[in-house]
């Protein structure tokens, strides 16, 4: 199973320790990947987000700095906003990494859990699935060789195009993204693509119908079996303790602060240790605690990638350095 990290280049301040700047956060970004390599780790994922708390707004210019200091990663979108996206200019920007990267990159498709870049880029959420669905046919008509004669609603159409530059060697690779929709999956499997989940709350074993229901969709579709990763909350340390004691308090001011812009509660320490717990979503403690956790949901859902989130809050660029080594040097073995 394939082992990496993702993050949103989070710029949020906690406590009294004030946010990075934006350049400040994506320049420890690229050490965080390079670190990610360094460890012997397989993936490192940049999500796509357009608002104040999150630095990341062109995944893959920070996947192109991240290239020309890396030489062996996987380089992912976590994801590409695709449904407010030109799905155009989305294949260009990720064919041009794949050169860059020597043929690294991938485009994780996701219609996007915040809303944001809708009326940024001119949407309507009104258009959420639909919009999601056009624009992936689109992107993946690009991906053929030949030129492409396409129309749809949403933008100009296209005729005997071929988009440049070209992925060498394979098409470019997309996944779909998603957060427990079945229509999601299903949509992923009758296409024949391979599926990340994002398991932010709850039980992951809860995610096993849906791991089920995506293969029959593969197998409806007429497809081979395809790779199944899962993008999950975590941090490492040498002790239960230090791993709490660093990660309770970012991780709480993120959570809250998004649970007062969708209604939910606080997040508070009982929740904490309920997601914490050997069944729950979080993956927070020290290596051997996190490589059962990892190795457990692997078996139960059948996974083969599995993406650690950090830096849900923002916590120190030396922290985060520290749970890559953690992750790289002893929780990968074990699960491997």
């Amino acid at each position: 199973m394939e082992l990496g990290m993702t993050t949103f280049a989070e710029v949020m301040p906690v406590g009294d320790r004030p946010a990075p700047s934006a350049g400040q956060r994506l320049r420890e970004v690229v050490e965080e990947a390079v670190a990610t390599e360094r460890v012997g780790l397989d993936v490192y994922g940049v999500g796509e987000h357009h608002r104040r708390d999150f630095a990341a707004s062109a995944p893959a210019v920070v996947l192109a700095a991240i290239a020309a200091r890396t030489e062996r990663i996987q380089l992912t979108s976590a994801v590409t906003v695709l449904s407010s996206a030109d799905p155009v200019r989305a294949y260009q920007d990720f064919a041009t990494l794949d050169g860059l990267s020597n043929g690294r990159a991938e485009l994780m498709a996701g219609r996007g859990s915040f809303t944001e870049s809708f009326p940024l880029f001119g949407y309507d959420l009104s258009d959420y699935d639909e919009l999601f669905e056009e624009k992936l046919a689109l992107l993946l008509h690009l991906r053929e060789e030949g030129p492409v004669t396409w129309s749809g609603k949403f933008r100009p159409a296209l005729r005997e195009a071929i988009v440049y530059p070209r992925t060498e060697d394979r098409p470019l690779p997309v996944w779909i993204a998603v957060g427990g929709s079945p229509e999601s999956v299903v949509r992923a499997g009758l296409l024949g693509l391979p599926l990340a989940i994002a398991i932010i709350g709850g039980e992951p074993a809860r995610f096993k119908p849906l791991v089920d229901l995506y293969h029959r969709a593969l197998a409806e579709g007429g497809h081979e079996r395809q790779p199944v990763a899962v993008h999950a909350h975590g941090y490492i340390a040498e002790s239960d303790e230090q791993a709490v004691a660093d990660f309770y308090e970012p991780y709480a001011a993120a959570m809250s602060q998004i649970g007062r812009e969708r209604g939910w509660g606080p997040m508070t320490r009982r929740q904490f240790d309920a997601l914490r717990s050997q069944s729950g979503s979080l993956f927070v403690g020290t290596p051997d605690y996190v490589a059962a956790k990892v190795a457990d949901i692997r078996d139960t859902l059948g996974l083969d990638r599995f993406m650690l989130h950090t830096s849900v809050g923002t916590l120190p660029h030396e922290k985060v350095i520290r749970n890559i080594e953690l992750l790289g040097e002893k929780v990968a073995p074990q699960v491997r």
